[in-house]
């Protein structure tokens, strides 16, 4: 056998009792470790162990956190939502009562939220995502708003808030409108009643019996609210209700023609040349030619406050018309009313004549302010513009 085959077949069998010896060293190297350092090696396995049970609860904690603060988050943002609607309703109801007031002052009228389709219950439902007050309580705790339809309930909440502010806008525009239109009623009326010589103030309302003042801060009704609101509507009903006495009292004025047709003015009022003395006098009013028994009217409302045989006025008869205000009718042939008969605009009071000191047939008519004769011929002419511009307005 060759030399080399034999040192091969012995090499192993001489390397395995040193295997062997060393692996039993090994061991028992290695058990008389953990005999010696036992507890050493079983506390670091513990700390690592606690140090890993932390660190997973730490994290969990922290999970826990976030899950708490999204929750907390999302429930807050439910409540925001249900107090915004609740205040959307609450301004609605206020806003459909100002609807109300504001169609009583004038028209047209202003459409209301509901018309408008500002807002119901269910669209509040719908916004806040939950049930109506009529069905049963979500059990606790209230689960969160999902995030799509929270944004969702959120946009309708803006649109909602955008049409309830255009509302109250147009509620304060409105305002103004009824207000602008009163005044402008106002400042007519007290320059018509200026032109005839009379001092508007005499047609005003009595004073209150309290003391008031202070400084004018005028303000715009369209930037009010609350009670605000109620101090710009406060300013509109007294600048429609002193519109409205002014219209009264206008209706009371004797601009209304005593004789009816085209009637011309024989002697006008002022001085001129008496037709008896033939020197100079005042004439107290106007000398209207008219037919012999033509009727004489009453160019305002009033009460009669005398009708008899009266001088050089003949047959006269004379009205109270209140504020001051009275105009006599002279010269009738015959008197149709009696004193403290109340009599209406354009009523018959008596028939043209010439009793008294006329030199022929014709009406002496007088319009007086406090006793003292003016001239009825401005507040003809007034009557006459009335009369015309009601007539373009129809």
């Amino acid at each position: 056998m060759h030399r080399s085959q034999i040192l091969s077949r012995l090499r192993p069998r001489q390397a395995t009792p040193w295997l062997a010896a060393g692996l039993a060293l090994a061991w028992a190297l290695g058990a008389s470790y953990l005999i010696v350092f036992h507890d050493d090696v079983l506390a670091g396995f513990v700390a690592r162990q606690a140090a890993m049970r932390d660190a997973y609860e730490a994290r969990i904690g922290t999970l826990q956190d976030l899950l708490d603060r999204d929750r907390r988050a999302h429930a807050g943002a439910e409540s925001g939502l249900v107090d915004r609607v609740t205040a959307a309703l609450e301004r609605q109801a206020e806003l459909e009562r100002r609807a109300a007031v504001l169609d009583r002052l004038g028209r047209p009228a202003l459409p209301d939220p509901v018309a408008t389709g500002a807002l119901t219950r269910r669209d509040a439902d719908g916004l806040l995502l939950r049930p109506s007050e009529d069905s049963e309580p979500p059990p606790a705790p209230v689960r969160p708003f999902p995030r799509q339809s929270a944004r969702q309930a959120e946009m309708g909440l803006i649109r909602l808030e955008a049409r309830l502010d255009g509302l109250q806008a147009a509620q304060g525009e409105h305002l103004v409108r009824v207000a602008g239109r009163a005044d402008d009623e106002v400042r007519r009326l007290r320059a018509l009643i200026g032109r005839l010589g009379l001092d508007p103030g005499r047609f005003d309302a009595p004073a209150p019996s309290a003391g008031l003042g202070g400084p004018l801060v005028a303000l715009d009704p369209r930037t009010l609210d609350g009670s605000g609101f109620e101090a710009g509507l406060a300013l509109a009903r007294r600048a429609l209700g002193d519109g409205e006495r002014l219209r009264r009292v206008a209706a009371r004025l004797p601009v209304n023609r005593p004789i009816r047709g085209d009637t011309a003015v024989s002697s006008p009022f002022g001085t001129r040349l008496d037709p008896f003395t033939r020197g100079l006098a005042l004439h107290t009013g106007l000398d209207l030619k008219a037919e012999y028994g033509a009727p004489a009217r009453a160019t305002a409302p009033g009460r009669v406050a005398a009708a008899e045989f009266a001088g050089g006025y003949g047959n006269m008869v004379e009205i109270d018309h209140g504020h001051g205000l009275t105009t006599r009718f002279g010269h009738l042939a015959r008197i149709a009313v009696r004193p403290g008969q109340r009599v209406a605009a354009g009523e018959v009071i008596g028939f043209v004549g010439s009793t008294g000191r006329s030199t022929g047939a014709h009406l002496h008519y007088e319009t007086r302010i406090d006793g003292e004769p003016v001239d009825p011929q401005r507040f003809l002419d007034a009557g006459a513009t009335v009369l015309t511009a009601e007539g373009a307005g129809d």
